[in-house]
């Protein structure tokens, strides 16, 4: 076992568990001559016995003051998952409901429901270590790939902070991206950009992007929430719109994600229904064997050692108080003895005179 101690100078009073082993641990008494008897084997047991719980009592009261405890350690272990960095649209709009107004008291925003529903998937996916990024005007680096659940969660509700204006995608992608970079296991790796829009991405970051793709391949997932009357990604451009990036953003995001060479879904919500349809896919593409690294933290034992000790003093106690004096009847005769004598001398001299 990997055991430590906090505070190991206490080991330099360890030498103090050989008393009990050098000395008796019950008073001595005087015996007769036991020549004629045959050995008693149980009554030798119980001395040895007596006198190693006096060592194990020590040693383990030394142990808690000690702080034992178990070291913490990282074990291997294999599952089903993937490392996914959750890339989530910070911008004002996702503070809106899914038909583009403010939340009522019955009405959970975009942002809301992601959160909601992306506490879910985190929580049903126990083998899987999560990222968290964010985006608006600029990216937002929340949290770093982790096996720790509850800071993922913690991480995830902040989505329903306030939002800011504008839609940076492109570099929420490269912060994505780069995370998945400084990761250095060989897992299967997802980004799940969660967005009610999308803004132009300039040329220059679409390069960055293909690149660091190409460096590092990921599987990308884009939930896509679309407010009631916006532009679909799949729909085509009416008559009058130009096919443009600037007048369709989301389209041609889309069209964007489809050249980058790696696995790619588009999931389009309109309600909360159906983003918790697109999170249930996501969930199932993303099942391939995954070996990652749990961490256990360290565990206290100077409880144990100190529960040990006061059930081998308690034991020590009992047996102090279940000795019994041998030779307490022979005192008792001999301070009984010249009483006797002194009877017998008056009785002898009363007989005298009375002859």
């Amino acid at each position: 076992m990997n055991l430590g101690l906090s505070t190991p100078w206490v080991l330099a009073l360890l030498p103090l568990a050989l008393l009990p082993l050098l000395f008796a641990v019950q008073r001595r008494q005087g015996y007769p001559a036991l020549a004629a008897l045959e050995p008693d084997a149980l009554s030798h047991a119980v001395d040895i016995g007596l006198h190693l719980l006096g060592a194990v009592s020590i040693a383990a009261l030394l142990a808690g003051i000690g702080g034992l405890h178990l070291k913490g350690q990282t074990v291997e272990r294999v599952g089903e998952g993937a490392h996914i960095v959750l890339l989530l649209d910070r911008s004002s709009s996702m503070d809106d409901t899914f038909a583009g107004r403010r939340p009522g008291a019955d009405e959970d925003s975009k942002s809301a429901a992601a959160r909601r529903l992306l506490r879910d998937f985190i929580e049903r996916r126990p083998h899987d270590r999560f990222g968290v990024a964010a985006f608006s005007t600029m990216p937002m680096h929340v949290l770093p790939i982790t096996s720790h659940k509850d800071a993922v969660l913690g991480a995830v509700d902040a989505i329903t902070r306030p939002g800011l204006a504008y839609t940076n995608v492109g570099l929420g992608l490269l912060l994505a991206l780069s995370m998945h970079e400084a990761d250095p296991t060989a897992a299967s790796r997802a980004i799940v950009l969660v967005s009610d829009g999308a803004a132009v991405i300039d040329r220059r970051v679409q390069e960055k992007l293909r690149a660091a793709i190409a460096k590092r391949p990921v599987n990308l997932y884009w939930l896509y929430l679309r407010t009631a009357g916006a532009p679909g990604i799949f729909d085509p451009p009416g008559e009058d719109v130009p096919d443009t990036p600037q007048a369709l953003p989301e389209r041609h995001l889309n069209l964007f994600f489809q050249t980058l060479k790696v696995p790619y879904r588009a999931f389009e919500a309109e309600n909360p229904q159906a983003v918790a349809d697109a999170i249930t896919e996501i969930d199932k593409l993303e099942r391939n064997p995954i070996r990652y690294q749990e961490r256990i933290p360290e565990k206290d034992l100077s409880w144990l050692a100190y529960a040990v000790a006061a059930a081998g003093l308690l034991l020590l106690l009992l047996a102090k108080l279940a000795e019994v004096r041998l030779d307490a009847g022979a005192d008792a005769a001999v301070r009984r003895a010249p009483r006797a004598m002194g009877a017998a001398a008056i009785a002898g001299r009363q007989m005298q005179r009375a002859a």
